[in-house]
């Protein structure tokens, strides 16, 4: 039987006189520095003060040892050996969760050829929990948090001070160092520790950390020191090593794969639809096929709609200055001063709206101070802007022009104040990546009816109901023309224009699409009456529309016949519980049913400060998708940096 050994590499004396340094690479930072090289992070900021602040240039030489002394540079870590392959320097990895062969050869960087070489049984092999072979200096080198196998038996290797002669290694049997943590034990914090992920991991909440830690939400989380915590019945073993840390549980849980990424994380990441290819995702998103299986090493199993895709690191966000109160700032254009009333009405039902949001997050616990501004209007807001403390602002709400929302942005751009638009959008807006668009963009609702209508296409002619201005109906036109080859597209300005087409061979009726663009009721009940009239003449009519009209409910069996398909962007579910609590709560307090206004006003606010801590971190609960009582919030973080909803309903008539 092989026996197994731990080889621990103690690199010798480094030379008399002679001054230590260290080149910063790509993922250093102080704290793993100094544990490299076992000294504090006071001797390593006494001999490098420009590090005192965390800021590390790539390239960077640091001082590590002082000239004339003797230091010791131990290499810690430890990876399972056999005799025949020692001089290899092999090691052992534990399988996670999810983890896959393609996988394992892009993060370590191993060809699949010589993994399977150092694991021949390696197909019947692949369970969590099962020990994989790979170059020891592999590990090391790409490892991460990735659980290595250690064995309780060390070689420990002394270097000959002052001979030539070799010296035998001496073999010490040394248990290994682990710190238990239990229900009443601490923790050592590490580099790369958050509070999401210590609650995951410890099945406590954030409150619970700071009860067990006073002190702790003032000075945050100190790589290094040690915390109480508190885990259920669960025991966990944390092994006291250094680069990799890894921590052994009793159930292992991956930490780099799709189903373990939240909202919390600080990636960017995306939620898989149907009719998604991996191409379209790389353009979407401007990166490359290499980035994207480094961060989803499972993706090499293929992309199946409903998976969660890492794309990139978030950008450095909103920092809170300090506190626990939520400083809030909405600015509404109510022209008090300008003597301007034309959007006072719609500013008021907002703020309606609004404040009953308010008043239901205080009730559960949120210190909010929030503040109302008059925003003027487009030509006098910027004297609105001096009434934001730019200093102690954690949120803005508003304004509702696009001029407007461009100079707050302009305003707090040193300070990255999340800035949240209920109505402006347009590509001008889209590069600012601490802003917040609520309103859900006409293409967006204009790609989801190409989509619609690619899957039940089949050379019918194609009608197109345009509205005033042409332009949401030509951009449709021309994606339809560029999705469907050869296809026959007419734009009209009226539902009467709409014929059904003649089959060449019969001479009878043929059915065609029709797409309903113009949102106005009356548009909606002239395309309502032509549809229902054609398919009483023919089978098989495909209508769609693209905005939601009160007609569409009173004649749903009707419209059923055409096979009606209509997105929606705001509509209260008055049989839903959240509704109707909200609904009563409003007339309580205004004796009336909410307008369409206080509705979006109630909406906004409400969706924003459910998505708030206490440390402001916004952008961290952006991927949450939230139905509030009549819009549906579903951000998503373009290319060029801000969050844009696309949260919409598509509503289905389907005939009996």
């Amino acid at each position: 039987m092989k026996k197994l050994f731990i080889f621990s590499s103690l690199i010798a004396l480094s030379a008399v006189y002679a001054q230590k340094t260290h080149t910063v690479v790509k993922g250093d930072n102080p704290y793993n520095i100094s544990k490299r090289y076992g000294m504090t992070m006071d001797e390593l900021v006494m001999l490098n003060p420009k590090v005192k602040g965390g800021n590390l240039a790539l390239g960077e030489v640091l001082v590590i040892s002082k000239s004339g002394k003797t230091e010791k540079a131990a290499s810690t870590e430890k990876v399972v050996l056999t005799p025949s392959s020692a001089s290899g320097k092999l090691g052992k990895i534990v399988l996670q969760p999810k983890q896959t062969i393609y996988g394992i050869t892009k993060q370590y960087q191993i060809s699949e050829t010589e993994l399977r070489r150092l694991n021949p049984e390696l197909d019947s092999h692949m369970k969590i929990g099962d020990e994989v072979t790979l170059p020891a200096e592999s590990i090391k080198k790409f490892g991460g948090n990735q659980a290595v196998a250690v064995s309780p038996i060390e070689v420990k290797t002394e270097v000959a001070k002052k001979t030539q002669t070799p010296v035998k290694p001496e073999i010490l049997v040394e248990k290994e160092k682990v710190a238990q943590v239990s229900n009443e034990d601490s923790y050592e914090i590490q580099a790369k520790d958050n509070y999401y992920k210590l609650s995951r991991k410890f099945n406590l909440s954030q409150a619970d950390l700071f009860a067990l830690n006073p002190g702790l939400e003032a000075k945050g989380l100190q790589p290094g020191e040690f915390i109480k915590i508190k885990g259920g019945s669960k025991t966990v073993a944390a092994v006291v090593s250094s680069e990799p840390k890894t921590t052994e549980v009793s159930n292992p849980v991956s930490t780099n794969t799709y189903s373990d990424i939240s909202s919390s994380d600080d990636y960017v990441t995306y939620t898989v639809a149907n009719g998604d290819t991996v191409f379209g995702i790389l353009n979407k998103f401007g990166i490359t096929l290499d980035d994207l299986l480094t961060l989803n090493p499972n993706l090499s199993q293929g992309l199946k709609s409903g998976m969660v895709l890492k794309i990139k690191k978030l950008s450095a966000a909103y920092i809170k200055k300090s506190g626990d109160m939520l400083n809030v700032v909405i600015m509404l254009p109510f022209g008090f001063d300008t003597n301007d009333s034309k959007y006072r009405t719609m500013s008021l039902d907002f703020l309606a709206g609004a404040k009953l949001a308010i008043e239901r997050n205080a009730a559960k616990g949120q210190k909010l101070d929030v503040i109302v501004i008059d925003a003027g209007n487009e030509a006098s807001f910027k004297n609105s802007l001096v009434q934001i403390n730019a200093k102690n602002t954690d949120l803005i709400i508003g304004p509702f022009f696009k001029s407007s929302v461009l100079q707050v942005l302009d305003y707090v751009k040193d300070t990255k104040i999340p800035v949240v638009a209920p109505f402006a959008n347009s590509d001008e807006l889209l590069k600012y990546d601490n802003l917040i668009l609520v309103e859900t963009n006409d293409a967006v609702y204009s790609d989801r009816i190409v989509k619609e209508v690619k899957d039940v296409y089949s050379d019918q002619k194609i009608y197109i109901v345009a509205d005033a201005d042409k332009s949401k109906a030509t951009y449709l036109k021309n994606r339809l023309e560029k999705e469907l080859k050869n296809s026959v597209v007419v734009m009209v300005n009226s539902s009467q224009d709409i014929q059904l087409d003649k089959n060449m061979m019969t001479g009878k009726s043929a059915p065609v699409i029709a797409i309903l663009v113009d949102d106005s009721d009356s548009a909606g009940d002239a395309f309502a009456n032509k549809m229902i009239a054609l398919s009483k003449e023919v089978e098989n009519l495909k209508a769609f529309s693209m905005s939601y009209s009160p007609v569409f409910e009173k004649k749903v069996d009707e419209l059923s016949q055409a096979n009606l398909v209509y997105l929606m962007d705001r509509k209260i579910n008055t049989d839903g519980d959240f509704e109707k609590e909200i609904l009563a709560d409003f007339k309580k307090k205004y004796c009336k049913t909410p307008s369409k206004y206080a509705v979006i006003g109630f909406d906004v606010v409400n969706d924003m400060l459910s998505r708030e801590n206490k440390k402001g971190e916004i952008f961290k609960q952006m991927n949450k998708v939230q139905t509030q009582l009549a819009t549906k919030f579903e951000f998503e973080k373009t290319k060029s940096g801000a969050y844009v909803n696309k949260g919409y309903r598509v509503v289905r008539l389907v005939p009996n």
